[in-house]
């Protein structure tokens, strides 16, 4: 088992590598894996990411100073969560951390403002917006706050599995 997760972990290696060949060193050692920092602008340009609305969320969420720039061991981190090997409640963590734009532990309707606002383009009339939120609040808030906590999203994500594939 532990040959696997080793040539796991070289295959993201080399995945990080191919973004920046001159930053990083054919092998790493010692403190390198937290220390070189790969910039957002080419993390967000790997084909899994480059068409989605929430690459630089993502990569914020995922980097250990929230800046977008990732260390080795930040885009390990991602790329495992991003696996089909990784559990769907780790999977859930984690969206609702991308969906949690102000960082308060607590999905809002600025929130939701803004994955509306990524997810269509911003194609949608303000009102259109507010209406969505509204729809969502009703749909996902259960006590009422006016926010969707983390046992809320949960609920709501599980009668949607398709989800987190």
């Amino acid at each position: 088992m532990l040959g696997v997760v080793r040539n796991e972990i070289l295959t993201v290696y080399h995945r990080f590598r191919e973004l920046d060949p001159k930053l990083v060193p054919t092998v790493m050692t010692g403190q390198q894996p937290s220390t070189i920092i790969m910039p957002m602008e080419k993390i967000t340009k790997m084909p899994e990411l480059k068409e989605n609305p929430f690459k630089e969320r993502i990569c914020k969420v995922f980097s250990h100073d929230g800046s977008g720039n990732m260390t080795f061991d930040d885009f390990l981190d991602m790329l495992s969560v991003f696996s089909e090997q990784a559990s769907r409640s780790v999977k859930l963590h984690y969206a609702f951390r991308i969906y949690d734009f102000n960082g308060d532990s607590l999905i809002t309707e600025e929130d939701i403002e803004q994955v509306v606002i990524a997810l269509t383009r911003n194609e949608l009339s303000q009102d259109e917006i507010k209406i969505v939120c509204e729809k969502v609040l009703e749909e996902a808030d259960m006590d009422d706050d006016k926010a969707i906590s983390q046992t809320e999203f949960q609920h709501v994500i599980s009668r949607a599995p398709e989800f987190i594939k």
